[in-house]
């Protein structure tokens, strides 16, 4: 899709709707122009044996409302936007509707978010009007990924359990949701070595976590591992700072067993959670960070709601 955002497309845009206007216009010239017949006036068509196509020209009232319909829309797209980035005379654009609606929006829920200001993130979590909001929150803004439950999918994290790839404390959440993050798994299967190597390396892994493996290939893969151990530390823990998943534990965000594992060294694989802060008020944020974070805390947490 980033294709289509240049100037090209702009102007191929504003042509062909500058050009559709003209050529209505020359088409209604044309028929215009058109004269009865000085014959039969037929087209030489006919049905039913008796019922003939006539070659009469528009009416001049329905040719009126054609010609108006084409200054309407030159009207149209003189003041609103429509011919490519164009933003139109009057300067409106859906974008900046939608900011308006947006900045109203926040001004009428400043008083709300303000009875949270001073709450800890532990008080933010039991407040059971904060959590209401916070849940609505998720259900517009990370739902979509996550699941409504919060369970997640495979390559979308689970935010209900104490498996965290950034970390999963308060402070964290609030950076996650407002700044993204973007996980880099590299392509290491050249690092590794043969598709021999490969495949003892995901035995290797697979055994950090007591999953099914080969005993064998595993230890054959252990000298191997050195190459992840770099992201993922030298007995598969993982690294909080970097995004590198947990290995020794049986939480799987991509899939398990040999295949999964030795499709992320051939292939790699590259993650984004897309920036939150300019969507959201760091108001909201900060009660939609406190939700998320109860969700993978004790049940005390859970029953205070």
């Amino acid at each position: 899709m980033s294709d289509f955002f240049n100037g090209g497309w702009s102007a191929y845009i504003a042509i062909a709707t500058v050009g559709g206007l003209v050529a209505c216009a020359v088409l209604l010239f044309i028929a215009s122009r058109r004269q009865v017949m000085a014959s039969d006036n037929t087209t030489g068509h006919v049905w039913d044996e008796d019922l003939r196509e006539l070659n009469n020209p528009l009416p001049l009232w329905w040719m009126g409302l054609f010609v108006l319909t084409i200054v309407f829309g030159g009207i149209y797209l003189a003041l609103y936007p429509g011919l490519g980035s164009k933003p139109g005379k009057l300067g409106w654009t859906s974008a900046g509707e939608h900011a308006a609606d947006m900045a109203q929006a926040r001004t009428t829920m400043a008083p709300v978010y303000a009875a949270f200001k001073d709450l800890a993130p532990e008080q933010l979590a039991r407040d059971a009007k904060a959590h209401g909001i916070g849940e609505r929150l998720f259900a517009n803004n990370c739902a979509q990924c996550h699941g409504a439950d919060a369970k997640g999918s495979k390559g979308f994290p689970n935010l209900t359990d104490s498996d965290w790839l950034w970390g999963g404390s308060f402070d964290t959440i609030v950076e996650t949701i407002t700044h993204g993050r973007e996980g880099n798994m590299p392509v290491m299967a050249p690092a590794v070595g043969t598709a021999e190597d490969i495949r003892n390396v995901a035995h290797y892994v697979l055994s950090l976590s007591g999953s099914p493996h080969n005993a064998l290939y595993a230890q054959l893969g252990k000298p191997k591992f050195v190459v992840c151990a770099a992201c993922h530390g030298p007995g598969g823990k993982g690294n909080p700072a970097l995004g590198a998943p947990n290995l020794s534990d049986k939480i799987w965000l991509h899939g398990w067993g040999e295949e999964a594992v030795t499709a992320m060294i051939n292939n790699g694989k590259h993650n984004v959670m897309p920036a939150h802060g300019e969507r959201l008020t760091p108001e909201q944020i900060r009660v939609l960070a406190a939700y998320v974070w109860s969700l993978s805390q004790s049940q005390d947490v859970a029953a205070a709601h």
